[in-house]
């Protein structure tokens, strides 16, 4: 029994070094500033800008923080939140920094990748921090951008919380600004038609014109929109739905199937749970969406398939436009929703729903009409299967974070290994 008590608790000691380990690397920004009331404005720009998903959905990273008095320049300036975001991007490293680390930088200087830099907006060394060991005990930040010789305005003052090595909050003295950073445009000026012409997506473009759904994004956009437009090769692809055969009504939701009537950048998508509604969504169908990731790729699910968001138009609070591979096909303008049953295989078409009363106005009565041919399936994404039960959008926040799926593997293999070990 010794031997047994031994083994059993050997299994329990790794097992808990292996959970401690996966609970370390999940952090939740805004939850590791709320006690700090001098960061409040911090953080709150943090959830407004979406940035605390972004910084929530990668592993190894910095936070320079400022404190309300460092950051009112921003508020006093009344920059709006696209400029926010650009500048609070420029003080995320995509590195882990703390105390000891700073104080021990090779050569003296080193140049930091930020998220501004993920961004695409930075040309050349617009998305990087120069941090230099300044000695006395001082370290300095600026932009990489600066001209040669440039004072660090802004200095290390103190660590506010690490997890090495996953992420690390110092708080610093000054904002950090790019080059030309606060000119940024405004949501307000986005030229929807304009951005999607220009990114190749002309065909999108002449149908949300013809069928006024452009007035409803541009009314959206004041608050929050999302749109993902489908490219113009899109409409040409050999499975693409023949979109003639419908209605305005149809067609008006499909359109609206494309749209969410909220800000929801890439970080924020990557860290959903459960299905989003989208500007479709309404009391006769669900129109919602599915997301999947990979690294940094994100995949829209719709029940018939999938599409891959290509690219970023824009990214301005309250607005962002992606481009996607293909066209959103919701499953409620094929005449049936999709049941919990597996999809059909490329070679079967939908049957259609046969009914004694007269159909719906305005959903389809045969799925041939607008998936002719049809989309080839796509697996559910794991954990939302097709058909799953509705789930509340944004029913956990991006703080919630659950150990992943392997620790509860390990957990459940070392029970069963100590089970064993004490009935041998």
């Amino acid at each position: 029994m010794n031997t047994a008590l031994k083994s059993a608790m050997g299994v329990l000691h790794l097992l808990f070094i292996t959970l401690s380990v996966t609970a370390i690397s999940a952090h939740n920004i805004t939850q590791i500033l709320s006690p700090f009331p001098e960061y409040s404005q911090f953080n709150t720009y943090l959830t407004q800008t979406k940035l605390s998903d972004e910084i929530n959905s990668r592993d190894t990273i910095t936070v320079l923080v400022l404190n309300n008095a460092a950051i009112s320049v921003l508020a006093t300036e009344q920059s709006p939140l696209s400029v926010v975001k650009k500048v609070l991007s420029l003080h995320v490293l995509l590195d882990y920094f703390d105390a000891k680390k700073l104080h021990q930088i090779s050569a003296g200087t080193a140049l930091s990748t930020t998220l501004y830099q993920t961004t695409g907006d930075a040309q050349g060394k617009l998305g990087f921090v120069n941090i230099t060991d300044l000695k006395g005990g001082k370290v300095g930040f600026g932009s990489a951008a600066d001209p040669p010789g440039a004072a660090l305005n802004s200095t290390y003052v103190k660590e506010v919380k690490t997890m090495p090595y996953h992420i690390s909050v110092l708080e610093i003295s000054e904002p950090i600004f790019a080059p030309g950073i606060l000119a940024a445009p405004s949501a307000s000026n986005v030229n929807i038609s304009a951005l999607l012409v220009k990114a190749g997506c002309k065909k999108f473009v002449s149908l949300i014109e013809d069928t006024g759904v452009l007035k409803m994004y541009e009314t959206a956009s004041s608050t929050g929109l999302t749109v993902f437009a489908p490219s113009d090769g899109a409409f040409k692809a050999q499975n693409a739905p023949d979109l003639s055969k419908l209605n305005n009504a149809e067609m008006v939701s499909l359109l609206q199937y494309h749209a969410l009537s909220r800000y929801a950048p890439k970080g924020t998508l990557k860290t959903t749970k459960g299905p989003i509604s989208t500007m479709a969504t309404n009391g006769v169908g669900k129109y919602d969406l599915t997301v999947t990731t990979a690294g940094d790729e994100v995949t829209l699910g719709t029940g018939y398939a999938s599409s891959r968001i290509a690219s970023t138009v824009i990214d301005s609070p309250p607005v962002v436009i992606y481009t996607v591979d293909s066209l959103l096909l919701p499953p409620e303008l094929s005449g049936s929703a999709p049941s919990t049953a597996p999809v059909a295989s490329p070679l079967q078409s939908p049957s259609p729903v046969v009914s004694a009363k007269a159909p719906s106005p305005v959903i389809a009565t045969s799925p041939s009409s607008v998936f002719s041919p049809p989309a080839p399936p796509m697996e559910s994404p794991e954990g939302s299967p097709v058909g799953a039960p509705d789930q509340p959008e944004d029913s956990k926040s991006a703080g919630d974070v659950k150990a992943p799926a392997l620790s509860e593997a390990i957990l459940s293999v070392s029970v069963a290994v100590i089970f064993s070990v004490f009935l041998s």
